[in-house]
């Protein structure tokens, strides 16, 4: 059967809600699957829709670490919001359709490696599971995640923090603005995979016109530079005019354009709250552009009510692209100065707030940096909340290419954990053996 363009997996998890009428519900996907369908794009050659699946606890343990477990935390619609995303991954893998994009809900980006409760809409990240199902089942090595939400990808950059293999780039409302508050310039990744995380943080008010001075000057050249197997696109749409959580102005115009730029092989849907207004236009305008198909007459209604970009926006994003250029061309010295500056360890403590559950994480982590490998991290978690008090946790990641120092390493600093007797659960997350083991 000859590829189709474009495959299309819907998921809108009718039996999932944080409440019946908060802003992340059925009725994102259910507008615009009523719009595509009246459009006929359904029917036509270049589109194929698939039928999400059902992941299963192994890809969600190949990212997470649920505190006590992860079975306690998630439903079924979290197996099928990220079985959908595999689904989109497993069609342009086999060659079925030249790229995917997962319509499916619940969202995942704020989800973390370390998973408590639920926080900003997330439980599980939904993109770096597909992203580990890809590397454990095809191969897939050197990945590029742009997030084009508009908020920043906070989980999906402290999943992939330490890894030189996958490049993170999202670029989101300013967080001295909007929810979670971080994404500042300053976080470029740990020293081992120093500059594989680029934040973007835009100023209120930006339009089409700002979004696609930094895509076109900044993101797109160094996504030729990084030269990656794959490019996925966290597909947030609430930077548009109309959506009620962010203060942006872009619209189904700009977001179709993007796709057509950015050409990622897989796009899965993140945020975007404005459920009439813009959401059936965005995605109409974004499956036609991944299609390949004409996508000029998508505009919406009220258009006319999109403010314009001020001229102190355009000079701000002009200098906030020069400053990450510089940055850029320097990432390879500014790498080794950080590995040099860090030495064989490096370790970062955070307060971490799951505003959906209520609960108060203080973390620790540090990370081993080792000259023949990728090293491992360790993570001393506590968290705070209703209905369980207090847990806690102590963990140690091994990535794929550790070598076996380090392997022993990281686990004897469990055992050590475990004996001493001082957390609830202890985790060995095992990336070669594709394995979460609880002591």
């Amino acid at each position: 059967m000859k590829a189709a363009s474009l495959g299309l997996v819907f998921f809108p998890a009718f039996d999932w809600a944080i409440t019946p009428t908060h802003p992340e519900r059925e009725e994102r996907l259910l507008y615009t699957r009523d719009q595509i369908v009246e459009e006929g794009l359904l029917d036509l050659p270049a589109i194929r829709e698939y039928r999400p699946q059902l992941a299963g606890l192994a890809d969600i343990e190949r990212v997470h670490i649920g505190v006590p477990n992860i079975e306690s935390l998630i439903t079924d619609a979290h197996l099928l919001s990220a079985g959908g995303a595999i689904a989109a991954a497993q069609a342009v893998m086999r060659r079925e359709v030249t790229n995917a994009f997962a319509l499916v809900r619940p969202p995942g980006h704020h989800a973390m490696r370390v998973v408590h409760g639920t926080r900003g809409f997330c439980t599980i990240n939904i993109e770096a599971v597909m992203v580990e199902y890809l590397r454990r089942h095809y191969g897939v090595q050197r990945i590029a995640i742009v997030d084009t939400d508009v908020h920043h990808g906070d989980g999906t950059q402290d999943i992939f923090y330490h890894d030189p293999d996958t490049l993170f780039i999202s670029f989101h409302q300013d967080g001295r603005t909007l929810y979670p508050g971080t994404g500042a310039m300053s976080e470029l990744g740990s020293p081992g995979a120093f500059c594989s995380t680029v934040n973007i943080p835009l100023p209120p008010g930006t339009t089409d016109a700002g979004l696609h001075e930094v895509l076109d000057r900044l993101v797109l050249p160094m996504l030729e530079d990084f030269r990656p197997d794959m490019i996925i696109n966290s597909a947030g749409q609430d930077n548009h005019y109309s959506d009620p959580l962010a203060n942006m102005a872009v619209t189904a115009q700009g977001y179709a354009r993007l796709a057509e730029k950015l050409k990622a092989d897989i796009a899965v849907l993140e945020g975007g709250y404005s459920i009439e207004d813009a959401l059936p236009y965005v995605n109409t305008g974004i499956i036609l552009a991944m299609a390949g198909l004409d996508y000029s007459r998508v505009i919406e209604p009220d258009h006319a009510r999109c403010p314009r970009q001020s001229a102190a926006t355009t000079n701000y994003i002009a200098k906030l692209v020069a400053e990450w250029q510089d940055i850029w061309q320097g990432r390879d010295r500014l790498r080794r100065e950080a590995v040099a500056k860090a030495g064989d360890w490096w370790q970062q403590r955070r307060n971490i707030y799951y505003d959906d559950s209520g609960i108060q994480e203080r973390q620790t982590e540090t990370v081993r940096l080792c000259p023949r490998c990728h090293g491992y991290q360790l993570i001393d978690t506590q968290a705070q909340g209703y209905p369980f008090g207090m847990k806690s946790a102590f963990a140690a990641i091994i990535p794929r290419n550790s070598c076996p120092a380090c392997r022993a390493q990281a686990r004897d600093a469990v055992h050590k954990a475990r004996q001493e007797g001082r957390h609830d659960c202890c985790f060995i997350q095992d990336k070669q053996e594709d394995r979460l083991e609880q002591l």
